[in-house]
């Protein structure tokens, strides 16, 4: 999930009061940006209900390249269709996603991995958007090691502000498929979509921008959105999804805001995109 409306309107007009709509170049220093990353980043500590709890999955810790102690949660398969590590959204930890986690490996048959970006659940550190890509990339070499295959092998999946991170990692390095949902073409994009008299294009160091980042990813994907998804709008991603050059799906989540569950159609699509694997 992201930020709702009300959260960057008052975020934008406080940019324009303190820095100014004369901002020219994401080069200056920004004296919001820690600000933004607030706003945009909302993690939250490991539940305490938790802390002694036996969970049905592997506890995995793992360094991040700048030494950052990262936690993820990984479920093995003895047969399974395929990798898969999962990015989640902007929100929580990935304590409240147990369930999709476990429906990727009972449901779908998948080895899956889900993490913690920094300063989300267990793990050190404070968000920002190099840090959670770098984050995914060293979750990605652990599950590749864990597995023992290449780094290319693995389906990358990714929700919301996680489509982004995924997107990343197909983009720079390949993935074996990429699966996105309810995600953006790039941050200043959703920013306009609320305030659209703001000059987010120029104000917003955090910028997430995966409308060029797709287009140099050539492999399969898989891509839905919900139809009444008022936070990201629907245009947005299949303005994403058109850019992208490879074979590719597109599923429309019938009446579907932004959290809401995937459905049964796409469960099965879902199935069809790993045989096609």
């Amino acid at each position: 999930m992201l930020p709702k409306p009300w959260i960057f309107t008052a975020f934008f007009f406080s940019l324009v009061l303190i820095a100014g709509a004369g901002c020219s170049s994401l080069q200056s220093i920004s004296p919001t940006a820690g600000l933004e990353r607030k706003l945009i980043f909302q993690p939250q500590p490991w539940p305490e209900e938790l802390a002694d709890r036996e969970t049905p999955f592997e506890d995995v810790n793992f360094d991040s390249a700048d030494g950052t102690r990262l936690h993820g949660w990984f479920l093995d398969h003895p047969d399974p269709a395929g990798v898969a590590l999962f990015c989640h959204g902007n929100a929580g930890n990935i304590a409240s996603r147990a369930e999709s986690l476990m429906l990727l490996n009972q449901r779908h048959q998948l080895a899956a991995m889900m993490f913690d970006y920094r300063g989300y659940g267990k793990s050190e550190g404070r968000p920002s958007e190099q840090g959670v890509f770098a984050d995914a990339r060293a979750a990605r070499k652990w599950l590749a090691s864990r597995k023992q295959i290449a780094e290319q092998e693995i389906i990358v999946m990714g929700r919301s502000l996680g489509g982004a991170v995924a997107i990343e990692l197909a983009s720079a390095d390949g993935a074996k498929g990429l699966v996105l949902a309810s995600t953006f073409t790039s941050m200043p994009d959703v920013a306009k979509h609320v305030m659209p008299i703001v000059p987010s294009r120029l104000i917003m160091t955090q910028r997430f921008n995966s409308l060029a980042k797709i287009k140099n990813y050539h492999g399969p994907l898989l891509h839905s959105h919900g139809d009444a998804d008022q936070l990201i709008p629907i245009e947005l991603g299949r303005k994403l999804f058109e850019a992208a050059p490879g074979r590719k799906r597109f599923v429309v989540i019938p009446n579907a805001g932004h959290n809401d569950p995937q459905s049964a159609e796409y469960r099965t699509a879902f199935d069809e995109f790993l045989s096609s694997l």
